[in-house]
Parts: structure tokens; C-alpha cells; sequence
């Protein structure tokens, strides 16, 4: 045995006989789920007036605004496009979501997912709901309904329970 006391720690041992000793360390209290893994996303504006900074303080995440985040200088590489339900802001949606699918995107950012701000309240035309399902096809979408207190600056209440899977996706619960 004494030619394997420097192998102890290492190989197949370990599973087999779990650890020994009194020297173990006490059991550390997990961290909370919030900030144990918690995923951080850069909010990317495919346009201007997309949303994205009404979104990052909403939500929480760092506002790229139309620019790509540079994760070599601690922006987060996680992606979340977002863009307006208007034709216009599906149109600018479609061409940096094709950016990603050529491979054109800068090294490093992942797209997880597109976030879809309603440019006006009510339902949508059935012409640009057919568009958001192309859209949806590819990649998963998540649409944010009209908040009037948003278009006055007043961002203090909780986000809109139609978004509640988006919340979960940022961390922030509703």
C-alpha cells in the first residue's frame, strides 16, 4: 500500500471508498440559486427604439444598446436581440438574426434568445404574427406587451406577467 499513499486522491480509489478521515471540512451552506449560476445577458437593440435599455433596467443585464458586447472586456456574451413588433423592427430583427446564422457574429457572443417589445397595445396583425412565428422557428422568442407606464419613464413596477418566462430566463421573478 505504501507505494500507492501518493495516488489517495487521485483514480478510481476515491469512488470506491468515498472519503476517509476526520480532516474533512465542514459542510458550507449552498449558495442562493440567484447568484449561484446565475446567467448574465448583454440586451442587443437590432434598432434604434427597440427597447433594449428600458429592458436591461427592468429586467437587469447589461445594455449593449446596438453595439456587440465584448466579452474580452466583462460584457456578457449571452445574447438577447431585441427588436419591435412593428414591420420595420421585425425586418432589423430577421437581418441580425441571419448575422448569426452565416456565422458572422463576433467570436464569443451566443444568441439565446429574441425579445419582442410591442410597438403599440392590442393584438398584432395576423401578417406580422405570421412573421413572429417564422422568427419563432429558429429561435426561441419571448414578447413583452405594451406597458404604458413604461412609455412615461416609470420603470419601478414589477415586469408584465406575460413575461413571466422571460423573468425566469433573466432571473428576475415577476
Amino acid at each position: 500500500m505504501q507505494g500507492n499513499a501518493g495516488r489517495a486522491a487521485a483514480g478510481p480509489e476515491i469512488w470506491l471508498r468515498g472519503p476517509v478521515g476526520e480532516a474533512e471540512a465542514p459542510p458550507q451552506e449552498p449558495e442562493p440559486l440567484a447568484t449561484a449560476g446565475a446567467r448574465r445577458f448583454s440586451w442587443v437593440a437590432t434598432h434604434g427604439g427597440a427597447g433594449s435599455t428600458t429592458l436591461a433596467a427592468v429586467f437587469g443585464g447589461h445594455d449593449a444598446g446596438r453595439n456587440w458586447p465584448r466579452p474580452e472586456h466583462g460584457e456578457p456574451g449571452s445574447v438577447l436581440l431585441v427588436g419591435r413588433t412593428h414591420a420595420a423592427g421585425l425586418d432589423a430583427v430577421s437581418h441580425t438574426l441571419d448575422i448569426f446564422r452565416r456565422g458572422d457574429a463576433p467570436p464569443g457572443l451566443d444568441l439565446d434568445a429574441i425579445v419582442l417589445v410591442a410597438d403599440a397595445p392590442g393584438r398584432l396583425p395576423r401578417q406580422l404574427v405570421q412573421r413572429v412565428k417564422v422568427i419563432g422557428s429558429v429561435v426561441d422568442v419571448h414578447r413583452v406587451p405594451w406597458v404604458p407606464a413604461w412609455r412615461t419613464g416609470d420603470l419601478t413596477g414589477p415586469p408584465p406577467r406575460e413575461s413571466a418566462a422571460l423573468a425566469r430566463l433573466t432571473g428576475r421573478t415577476p
